[in-house]
């Protein structure tokens, strides 16, 4: 009676299901997809932080850069509101020191340097004084004169 459990001749046999079984495992191992860990889980986490902040801080360093611009051109538009107020107020102040006009009749409107001037005058030559008057004042570019001649000026 043999006492070993195998026979010789199936030894090879079981070496080569052993192999075929590894070589299945491995191949099944290929195959599946890795869950990551704990701490892959937290450096992706992180990163996509990270980049989410980047991203905010683009954002916000854009939306900075556009609230500065449109306060600048607010700021722009705001002084040139002042100076054509204020470049009204000249020229209305120079009509009233000229006898032979009424700044009360002669109406005044600026915008961006331009002057135009509206209303009645008794003369030629007064419509041209007022002319001559508002081209005085700094910061007026240019003119438009439609002063009337009335003899009730």
């Amino acid at each position: 009676m043999n006492t070993s459990r195998f026979q010789p001749h199936t030894l090879p046999r079981l070496g080569a299901l052993a192999a075929a079984l590894a070589l299945a495992a491995g191949l099944a191992a290929c195959n599946k997809t890795e869950e990551p860990t704990a701490g892959q889980r937290l450096d992706s986490a992180i990163e996509k932080t990270e980049q989410a902040a980047q991203e905010a801080k683009q954002k916000m360093e854009s939306a900075a850069h556009e609230a500065g611009d449109a306060t600048r051109s607010a700021a722009a538009d705001a002084a040139a509101l002042m100076d054509d107020a204020g470049i009204t107020a000249k020229v209305s102040a120079g009509l009233a020191q000229d006898p032979d006009l009424s700044a009360i009749k002669i109406d005044v409107d600026t915008r961006a340097g331009v002057v135009t001037l509206n209303g009645p005058v008794k003369t030629e030559q007064a419509r041209e004084r007022a002319t001559q008057i508002a081209q005085g004042v700094q910061g007026v570019n240019s003119v438009v004169n439609n002063l009337t001649i009335s003899s009730g000026g």
